[in-house]
């Protein structure tokens, strides 16, 4: 009770502090998709979604995608290299790895490899591995997808994500108790702090994070110990995205794109 109360204030000491604080969103472009899930748009604005477990890829001219039924759902995908996308199949404990044109690179099953990984995150990371919590030792690893070598780098931890996301050199997370971490790859890990409540987040920095509470979205900066309301955006989204300055917002089959401009 003790500490729902706490979490109680917190939360109602961020929205107190929130209110008088707008941030105004301009509507770029908006445009309709078949997908039921956005998954992201990269870096030359290619757009990627799922739609009957089905991964696509989409520009103006083509479209490519990518069926495993045997897999069942997907749980997560990593866009960070489009030449190289990574599905994460939790159920069936799967790996499967795509090329450019949603071509099969790799598969690969943790459970029949000689280290018996049940992996419950996953993420790219650099020179050919995949960030990897294995549930069974409640280690964050390293999983080298060349020789199939995995080698844990943290000490046992309770890996209860409420969310994680990664790059190429860091993995951090956000754990039920709204404690935000981060591990870089020689295994260091760093409280970063606490945040607030959210039901999706993105992590922009470490000073900077964009989150949503209910129909309301905000930007919430540390640095400058703001939070700021957007303003001027369809509020019965699914799905949203930050990234150069555009705001990408997947609602109702549409996509739209807002410029906002953030220190």
């Amino acid at each position: 009770m003790k500490k729902q109360l706490q979490l109680f204030g917190f939360l109602l000491f961020f929205i107190c502090s929130a209110q008088g604080q707008m941030k105004n969103a301009s509507l770029v472009s908006s445009q309709s998709i078949s997908g039921s899930t956005f998954v992201g748009i990269d870096v030359i604005f290619n757009l990627y979604y799922i739609e009957n477990n089905v991964f696509f890829k989409k520009n103006k001219s083509q479209l490519w995608q990518y069926k495993n039924l045997s897999l069942g759902k997907i749980t997560k995908i990593d866009l960070q290299n489009p030449l190289k996308i990574v599905l994460f199949y939790e159920d069936f404990n799967s790996v499967i790895l795509l090329d450019n044109q949603l071509n099969e690179i790799q598969k690969i099953n943790f459970s029949n490899e000689n280290s018996s990984i049940i992996a419950a995150a996953i993420g790219i990371a650099s020179q050919n591995k995949l960030w990897v919590f294995d549930t069974l030792s409640q280690k964050l690893g390293l999983y080298n997808y060349s020789n199939g070598d995995f080698k844990p780098i943290t000490t046992s931890f309770q890996g209860n994500f409420k969310y994680y996301e990664s790059d190429f050199n860091t993995f951090q997370w956000i754990d039920d108790n709204l404690n935000w971490f981060s591990c870089d790859i020689y295994g260091k890990i760093s409280l970063i702090r606490k945040v607030a409540d959210f039901d999706k987040i993105q992590i922009l920095n470490s000073e900077l994070l964009l989150f949503s509470k209910g129909e309301h979205l905000y930007f919430q900066d540390f640095k400058l110990n703001t939070t700021e309301e957007v303003q001027n955006v369809n509020k019965s989204f699914e799905f949203f995205t930050y990234k150069d300055q555009i705001l990408s917002i997947f609602t109702n089959r549409e996509i739209t794109n807002y410029k906002i401009i953030v220190p």
